[in-house]
């Protein structure tokens, strides 16, 4: 007897041209990924709560099916300035829109019409089976941690397919192999203009996905909202150098930044222009006491509370 073997596990994606329409997938649509979580029939059963005379569980009938998905990717550039990563796509689908510098830069920026943002057809084949989402849009965060490789975990929802027999793919990889984050390869980083030392940095887009299957409307899942937030452990200092409690307990905004990457086509950096410190909390690294600081992004005139820039 055959049995499935989740090393021969393989993800591909794809921008779709109309909405909900599978697009074909191919081997340079493939994309190293880590972690993957896929839920193939995510469906909200409903009883049927029929009175019977006896007593027992009531039978089901499926409603509002879909697929939900997750993975992780390491956080790599092209290699070439002005040329956008291989996972452009799947940043396209969480709600982020590019701008392009000829042979500079790609910088993406949150979407502002979510209703249109872009989507995906993601497939994952797994030893012959094919699972595959269509419609497909999502939310995602980012870590960066010291000494770490750089992560961006995506999560996404779309239109449910029946699975079917379909060989792997032969996948085409092209994603740059990363660089560790320290203190050659990872530099600018501000929070509130102050250029602290940091541990870890973790920024969650979070945005509200709403799957939709309304009657004589169509299948869809609809990006409705974002509340970016996320938090910094930093090395504590003294008060008159930089005094972190005062500013949580006020309204103040500030500057997020930091850049990793050194040369041109190899530097990533991300910038949250207006961040609100929501609490602080006091930890301790090998006798060095340490701030882990929470945070919101907010916009400004809208649309502009983060910005992932490749370059």
């Amino acid at each position: 007897m055959a049995i499935l073997r989740t090393s021969k596990t393989i993800l591909a994606a794809k921008k779709e041209s109309s909405y909900g329409v599978a697009v074909t997938l191919a081997g340079t649509n493939c994309l190293l990924v880590s972690d993957v979580s896929l839920n193939p029939v995510a469906t909200e059963p409903k009883e049927r709560t029929n009175i019977r005379g006896f007593a027992g569980n009531f039978p089901t009938i499926p409603s509002n099916t879909k697929v939900e998905l997750s993975f992780s990717l390491e956080l790599t550039p092209s290699g070439s300035a002005g040329t956008s990563p291989d996972y452009d796509e799947l940043l396209l689908g969480v709600g982020l829109v590019r701008t392009d510098v000829s042979s500079t830069s790609n910088t993406y920026t949150p979407d502002p019409t979510l209703d249109d943002a872009d989507s995906l057809t993601i497939g994952v084949y797994i030893d012959g089976s094919l699972h595959k989402l269509t419609g497909a849009r999502g939310t995602f965060s980012i870590s960066l941690t010291a000494s770490e490789i750089p992560m961006i975990n995506m999560s996404f929802i779309g239109i449910y397919n029946d699975p079917t027999v379909t060989a792997l793919l032969t996948p085409s990889y092209a994603q740059l192999a990363p660089i560790a984050a320290n203190s050659d390869n990872t530099t600018g980083f501000q929070l509130h203009s102050y250029a602290g030392s940091l541990m870890s940095f973790s920024y969650d887009h979070n945005n509200a996905l709403y799957y939709s299957e309304l009657i004589s409307g169509t299948k869809s899942t609809r990006i409705t909202d974002r509340k970016p937030s996320g938090s910094c452990t930093i090395e504590s200092v003294p008060l008159g150098t930089k005094n972190y409690y005062t500013i949580v307990n006020s309204s103040a905004t500030g500057n997020l930044t930091w850049q990793h990457g050194q040369s041109a086509g190899n530097k990533i950096t991300f910038t949250a222009p207006y961040v609100d410190l929501q609490d602080i909390a006091q930890d301790d690294n090998e006798g060095y006491q340490m701030l882990n600081i929470g945070y919101r992004a907010l916009p400004s005139s809208g649309n502009d509370e983060m910005s992932l820039k490749f370059h």
